[in-house]
């Protein structure tokens, strides 16, 4: 397993209230688990077979390192407006059900922890907030679309 997708499982531990994440494919497995008592990325262990762990075992050390700040999920777009990006991998939803009215629309004014979107990582719905207010500008991916982790899903023009 590449260290890139190892970071990422990392990342959807660390974001979530989650504290252990095992994934076998290929007769292969890969089990990572949370230190509850420290809540940062050097603080979570893996464990693998044999094949796995010699070629991922000085890659973790090198990814262990980027501790970095992943809570703001904000950027600034050139034309003015905030991004607002994936801080995970999943499938996108405007609605809470398949039924129900999206969260918003293009053109309503949006405040600060105001739900945007559902994205559903290993069948976990996560509520993703609003991190700034102002007046949605653009929806930039489709209903039940895959998302990547930190791609932007909205612009928000925090005059409007």
């Amino acid at each position: 397993m590449r260290a890139s997708k190892i970071l990422e499982l990392v990342k959807i531990l660390e974001a979530h209230n989650i504290s252990e994440i095992e994934i076998s494919r290929w007769g292969q497995k890969i089990r990572i688990t949370k230190n509850e008592n420290r809540g940062d990325i050097a603080g979570t262990t893996v464990t693998a077979t044999e094949a796995v762990r010699k070629s991922i075992q000085h890659q973790f050390v090198e990814v262990a390192g980027i501790a970095e700040d992943h809570t703001a999920v904000a950027d600034e777009n050139k034309d003015g407006g905030v991004e607002i990006k994936s801080p995970i991998v999943g499938t996108f939803y405007l609605a809470p059900a398949p039924d129900a009215e999206p969260y918003v629309n293009i053109g309503d004014h949006i405040s600060i922890g105001q739900p945007l979107c559902i994205i559903e990582a290993m069948k976990i719905m996560n509520v993703i907030e609003s991190e700034v207010a102002g007046k949605l500008l653009k929806m930039l991916v489709d209903n039940a679309q895959p998302v990547e982790y930190n791609q932007t899903l909205f612009i928000i023009d925090p005059a409007g």
